[in-house]
């Protein structure tokens, strides 16, 4: 029961799944702190507790109905919100006393169910929350969503049924929550959507302002504007779409200052024609890797990450054969890979393939992940002798780990650092390669 003497109602959050879900409880997190709400750390005791859930996987489903089990054994009472609560029967069958279920970026839905559990104590009062809002990250680096929502038909994703047709934010709202980050301290900005390099489709490219200027929502104009705020730009989920090369450029000429880093994450999926008409997705392999070396020719600097999906339904040895051929090619930095789980609602339910074994996906899964390993380890060799700019992610009296400009948090490899200086998180600092191992770097700062 809320206190009834003025003290703060205590809401417990729980947050899965991507990094695009992690900005949405960001969101709600800082309208909370705004209207006086305080945090708990544990769901016993707390007036109310939010679960922000992923449906994408059957697996994450699991996760998040696990999480939604424990906060109902916890606490009792329990919002639900995110992407599995765009389909709330499954989640309401379950758990029939739940007190609310809402969809994924459904913010005042949310808002809504928190004051009918637990009322703020007093009005909200703006200033106990910084110009930036609450963030879930270090402070050094943040997640920038610029988008929400997808128009593209992918056979094994449900993300457009659950979070709706691309939607871009205006250029100059996402520049102003940019500044607003930078000047609170971060260092690096994580730029996301769903497609990053269709923003501004929807809307046209429209103008907004910022500043003292007009800002188009285009992808090339909102990745210079981006990089002129003084802190390292890196661009995720973005599609090989012909326009890309204009934002390679821009790399390649150092971007503002340099920040804009030469780095893109772009989900390739698979690499047999078959397959990728199968999933719904560009199939041209050789024109892809052609674009690939393009880029490496105008930016030889650049670090490309990406995912694939072994065990699609109807994936034969030969497919995936042409996947390995394709990977030993394409030589990409960082790599990652997962085994296919059928999605409840996917197309690629009903495309009447046949499923690959589960044993096959595993050796096919360990095969794939030895092939990058050897690429991996014999790039990250070549780095070996160079001088690197690293951010420092954590910092002790030994040393510290951080990342290059060719790697993203949480994903990529890492480089350790020496110093006979103290270091912070945050910190960019010159590091000099001494060693490599298969993913990580280790050095001495400079």
């Amino acid at each position: 029961m809320t206190d009834t003497h003025g003290a703060a109602p205590r809401i417990s959050f729980v947050s899965l799944g991507c990094p695009k879900a992690l900005v949405d409880s960001e969101r709600i997190i800082t309208r909370l702190r705004a209207e006086g709400y305080e945090l708990s750390k544990s769901h016993d005791g707390a007036d109310a507790v939010v679960v922000n859930t992923c449906g994408f996987l059957d697996s994450a489903k699991a996760e998040s109905l696990e999480a939604i089990r424990a906060a109902m054994a916890e606490n009792g009472k329990v919002i639900v919100t995110g992407c599995m609560g765009a389909e709330p029967d499954a989640i309401r069958d379950s758990f029939p006393d739940l007190l609310a279920i809402t969809g994924p970026q459904a913010y005042e839905s949310v808002m809504e169910a928190v004051h009918k559990a637990a009322p703020p104590a007093h009005e909200p009062f703006l200033n106990l929350v910084p110009d930036q809002g609450v963030k879930l990250t270090p402070r050094h680096y943040a997640y920038l969503k610029i988008s929400e929502g997808c128009n593209n038909s992918c056979s094994f994703c449900i993300i457009p049924k659950l979070r709706g047709k691309l939607a871009s934010r205006p250029a100059g709202d996402v520049l102003r929550e940019a500044e607003k980050l930078v000047k609170a301290g971060v260092r690096e900005l994580l730029v996301i959507s769903q497609d990053t390099s269709a923003y501004g489709l929807d809307i046209k490219y429209a103008e907004s302002r910022f500043a003292d200027r007009s800002v188009r929502a285009r992808f090339l104009d909102l990745t210079r504007e981006l990089s002129s705020l003084g802190a390292w730009v890196r661009l995720h989920y973005v599609y090989p779409y012909p326009h890309v090369d204009e934002v390679v450029e821009l790399m390649a000429e150092g971007g503002a200052r340099g920040n804009l880093v030469p780095y893109l994450d772009i989900p390739f999926q698979h690499a047999s024609p078959r397959v990728l008409a199968a999933m719904k997705r560009p199939g041209n392999q050789e024109k892809t890797a052609e674009r690939i070396r393009r880029w490496r020719e105008i930016c030889p600097d650049l670090a490309i990450r990406s995912t694939f999906i072994v065990g699609f339904p109807g994936e034969t040895d030969e497919d995936f054969e042409m996947l390995l051929d394709w990977l030993r090619m394409a030589r990409l930095d960082r790599v990652g890979a997962f085994k296919y789980e059928p999605v409840t609602g996917a197309k690629a339910n009903d495309l009447g393939l046949t499923a690959v074994p589960e044993d096959i996906k595993d050796r096919r899964y360990a095969r794939f992940m030895e092939t990058q390993q050897a690429i991996s380890a014999s790039i990250l060799k070549g780095k070996v002798g160079q001088r690197l700019a690293v951010i420092i992610d954590e910092a002790g009296p030994g040393g510290a780990t951080g990342r290059s400009r060719a790697d993203a948090p949480q994903i990529d490899g890492a480089v350790h650092v020496a110093s006979r200086r103290p270091l912070r998180q945050g910190d960019i600092v010159t590091v000099k390669i001494e060693r490599s191992d298969a993913y990580d770097l280790f050095g001495t700062a400079v």
